[in-house]
């Protein structure tokens, strides 16, 4: 028994000694790509509708998908069309949202360089970092005005600076607040002289690209206008014939089908490839 013990005491010791050659990898650290709940949160925020949740969100889709599946099956009773117009009808809330955002972006991306020349302002007069945001929600442009008075109430019922960034942070859902919020932030723990510095350049590297996302938006739209209309077509096509009942027969039949659902692939793939060939690179959220 005792050497059986001291067979297995030198066996483990031994591959011990073996495994200590082997050294583990630290596994790199992923800091996690954002969630599609956390992207339409962000566009909920983008686009301004605060009384929006992603659950309401998702049960609209759900709800206006049955809806208009119900409606174009009982008005030409092809089931596939059926299909195609319950998942178009279920796509378009989330189609709406996406279209306000981006149109809310293009807007704060010309007004964010003023808020950052208002901060600068404001710190080069002597006021205190708080009272700097808080004075946005007067002298601030008027799209942002709401969300500055909330970081004002929430700092005088509070006092937690920090607390009321991270609630700014999420209300405003921007890259460009995550870098402004952070710089002051940073500012504001550390101190330094140098933060009129960084609002100013901040401030013209947003004038810039404005500028030049401008210049590029305006050259590429009828392109991909151009495109829409050409994707689009085809079903507008259709939608015509839809209102002659003999020309939807053809659909009925499994070959029919066939046509409709490789038709609708195609259609899906191409609006995609013209979605990523024709999109600008669009600014991540890093600092969430």
């Amino acid at each position: 028994m005792t050497g059986t013990a001291l067979g297995l005491t030198l066996g483990l010791g031994l591959f011990c000694v073996w495994w200590s050659f082997w050294p583990r990898t630290e596994e790199p650290v992923d800091a996690g790509r954002p969630s599609r709940a956390d992207r339409l949160r962000d566009d909920i925020a983008q686009a301004g509708w605060s009384a929006v949740t992603v659950g309401r969100l998702l049960t609209a889709c759900v709800l206006l998908g049955v809806c208009g599946g119900l409606l174009v099956l009982g008005l030409t009773r092809v089931p596939a069309l059926g299909l195609l117009a319950a998942g178009g009808a279920g796509y378009a809330p989330i189609a709406l949202l996406r279209a306000r955002a981006r149109r809310r972006r293009k807007q704060l991306r010309d007004v964010w360089p003023d808020v950052v020349d208002h901060i600068a302002s404001a710190v080069r007069a002597g006021l205190a970092l708080p009272e700097s945001l808080a004075q946005l929600s007067v002298r601030g442009p008027e799209e942002l005005r709401p969300v500055f008075a909330d970081f004002a109430q929430d700092y005088r019922t509070t006092g937690r600076f920090h607390d009321c960034l991270d609630a700014l942070k999420t209300r405003l859902s921007d890259p460009v607040a995550d870098r402004l919020i952070e710089s002051l932030r940073i500012a504001r723990e550390v101190g330094g002289t140098d933060l009129g510095r960084l609002l100013r350049t901040l401030s013209t590297f947003l004038r810039e690209d404005a500028r030049t996302r401008a210049e590029l938006e305006a050259r590429q739209s009828w392109t991909v206008n151009a495109a829409r209309l050409a994707l689009c077509a085809p079903w507008i096509v259709l939608l015509m014939l839809a209102t002659n009942g003999q020309s939807l027969d053809a659909y009925r039949t499994p070959a029919g089908v066939l046509v409709l659902a490789f038709g609708g692939a195609v259609s899906l793939l191409a609006y995609r490839i013209m979605r990523r060939i024709g999109r600008l690179p669009e600014e991540v959220r890093i600092m969430r």
